[in-house]
């Protein structure tokens, strides 16, 4: 398995440098912030029990996209790739109602009005192979929280106050989703933005109890368990923007997409 998931990534990264369209996909995702190496406190000693316990991991330093990959970005690389991987798994759900990239005339396109809106309906391996891509791959669980939260310990990517729609895009019916980066407000310490609300976001991780422990399984790429979801949806629950928050019942089958399943980038 780990020799498949070589070659596979293998080839994607290739298709970078052949496809002439990866280019413009290439440029957006560049837009990435640095996060400091350092300790951060993970999960909550207040939270439901798997954000138990909090407790101390140390990372090095790391980039992330300043925003969630877009509608228009994930066409172009349908069109250098195509919707399924060398061996038939699947990348993006092509014929699903919430999905806002259809070919036309040959081409996979964003529905007009929704090119820089997250794109949603990519599968855990299709965010996988779209980071592979470009040179770049899916953050970590810890990576994801401490980029999120900083080493203050905030609730929120802002900091402790109560979410609201000034913050976070969250509370909003089907297929509600807004151009990323809209929020200014809702910015993370170190500048990602959308980090709460406006879609949840695929992490590298296996969907496994803390402490989180990196060489115990759960950064495994070849492991076929579910893999975790951070951040909240643009259909969530307040209570589900917090930083420690983590959506597990949202992600139980990754090898297909969800309706409010985004992803970002790290380096």
């Amino acid at each position: 398995m780990k020799r498949r998931l070589t070659e596979v990534t293998s080839a994607v990264i290739l298709t970078l440098f052949l496809a002439p369209e990866a280019q413009g996909a290439a440029g957006e995702a560049k837009d990435m912030v640095p996060v400091p190496a350092g300790v951060f406190l993970m999960g909550s000693n207040n939270g439901p029990d798997d954000e138990r316990p909090q407790h101390k991991v140390d990372l090095g330093a790391f980039l992330i996209d300043r925003a969630k990959v877009t509608n228009g970005a994930f066409a172009l690389f349908l069109n250098a790739v195509g919707p399924r991987g060398p061996r038939g798994e699947n990348y993006f759900d092509v014929d699903d109602n919430d999905a806002r990239i259809h070919r036309r005339d040959g081409t996979w396109r964003a529905d007009p009005g929704h090119e820089r809106h997250p794109v949603v309906e990519v599968s855990w391996p299709g965010a996988v192979a779209y980071c592979a891509w470009l040179g770049k791959r899916l953050p970590t669980e810890a990576e994801w929280e401490k980029a999120a939260r900083g080493t203050d310990g905030r609730k929120y990517p802002w900091g402790n106050d109560a979410p609201d729609h000034t913050r976070a895009h969250f509370g909003a019916g089907w297929n509600d989703l807004r151009p990323v980066g809209s929020l200014a407000k809702g910015a993370s310490p170190y500048g990602a933005l959308d980090m709460a609300g406006n879609g949840w976001e695929w992490v590298s991780s296996v969907y496994r109890p803390y402490p989180y422990q990196p060489n115990d399984g759960r950064e495994d790429l070849t492991a076929q368990q579910v893999r975790g979801t951070r951040g909240g949806g643009h259909d969530s629950r307040a209570s589900e923007l917090m930083t420690t928050h983590r959506g597990r019942h949202v992600s139980r089958n990754p090898r297909g997409g969800h309706h409010n399943i985004s992803f970002r980038c790290a380096r």
